[in-house]
C-alpha cells in the first residue's frame, strides 16, 4: 500500500485550519453518522515535516463500511463545504481508504490494517483528540 507516498507529492495548502473549521467538523460528523469507530484526530500543525494540518483516523469493521464512510465523507464535505477531495486512494482493496483534502487527510481503516500501520504512533508528537460520540 502506498497512500502515504501520495501525500508526499503535493504541497500543504497555506490556509491553516482548526478543529472548529467547517470542513473538520463535517468530516467528524459524517464518520460518526456512518458509525465509524475509534475516531481520533492528530493535530500536525506544529510538526514541520507534516504533509497536512490534521489527520482524522477511524476504523470500520468491513470493506463495505470502510467504503460507505469514505463515500459519505466525500458527499457531506462536497454538499456542506463545496470541496471535492484532492485525491483518494484505497478504493480497490478497501482495507484502508485515504481521502485527501490537502489540509486534512482522512484515513479509514479496517482494525487489523490500522494496527499494522499505527499512524498514531508514527505521529506521536501530534496533539491527539478522541471524537467518539458516546
Amino acid at each position: 500500500m502506498a497512500p502515504l507516498t501520495v501525500l508526499s507529492t503535493r504541497k500543504k495548502a497555506q490556509t491553516r485550519l482548526t478543529r472548529e473549521s467547517e470542513i473538520f467538523t463535517t468530516i467528524i460528523k459524517a464518520i460518526q453518522e456512518k458509525k465509524g469507530e475509534n475516531i481520533v484526530s492528530l493535530d500536525l500543525r506544529q510538526i514541520p515535516e507534516a504533509v497536512a494540518d490534521f489527520f482524522v483516523i477511524c476504523e470500520a469493521n468491513s470493506n463495505t463500511q470502510v467504503r460507505a464512510i469514505a463515500d459519505f465523507v466525500a458527499h457531506e464535505v462536497e454538499l456542506k463545504v463545496g470541496e471535492a477531495p484532492y485525491k483518494h486512494e484505497g478504493f480497490t482493496a478497501q482495507q484502508w481508504i485515504l481521502v485527501d483534502y490537502v489540509n486534512i487527510v482522512v484515513h479509514i481503516f479496517q482494525p487489523e490494517t490500522r494496527k499494522f500501520y499505527n499512524l498514531e504512533e508514527m505521529w506521536s508528537d501530534a496533539d491527539r483528540m478522541d471524537h467518539n460520540d458516546d
